[in-house]
């Protein structure tokens, strides 16, 4: 699996918005903080911030993923139309692939069979990504999937947190 934080926008946005309820005329990023620990619609600025991942994981992942659509868009990598584009290796999955399925794959790639290709593809193949979501929605996942039994769960809480700017909105608290 490979999360990488693209770019964040909207935070001085998100503050902006925070300073017409809450301007006392402080460091607004205070008041964010203290909104962030009462969570709720206290927190709702967060939806403000937008963040684009680069997430490349196993079908088995996407398909949980893939719950979560308020907040967030994806573009990915088609199978539809990656698929044929060459022989697959055991990079390309997860975990690793049943040589003589692997073999047998490829020969249907080879022959152009796609409905066979496709419908023997393991859920651990590895698909591309580019997600936009926001702070919001992050928080949601990481307070959800943070302790789920797949680890590709707890890798990306851990890397998004990681690489966030303000990872202290994200964190899960109380």
């Amino acid at each position: 699996m490979k999360v990488e934080i693209l770019r964040e926008a909207g935070f001085e946005e998100a503050l902006l918005g925070i300073s017409l309820s809450y301007n006392s005329g402080g460091d607004m990023k205070v008041v964010a903080d203290k909104l962030v620990k009462r969570g709720g619609s206290h927190s709702k600025f967060l939806e403000s911030i937008a963040v684009w991942l680069d997430i490349t994981a196993p079908r088995y992942w996407w398909q949980q993923f893939d719950t979560y659509r308020v907040g967030v868009t994806k573009q990915s990598e088609s199978t539809m139309h990656t698929l044929m584009n060459k022989e697959l290796e055991q990079s390309d999955f997860a975990v690793p692939f049943f040589p003589p399925a692997l073999i047998d794959i490829n020969r249907m790639i080879r022959d152009g069979e796609f409905y066979g290709a496709k419908a023997n593809l393991p859920e651990s193949f590895l698909q591309r990504r580019i997600v936009c979501a926001n702070y919001m929605a992050l928080k949601r996942m990481i307070q959800q999937r943070r302790t789920h039994k797949l680890n590709e769960w707890q890798e990306f809480c851990d890397e998004v947190i990681e690489q966030s700017i303000y990872p202290e909105f994200l964190e899960v608290t109380g």
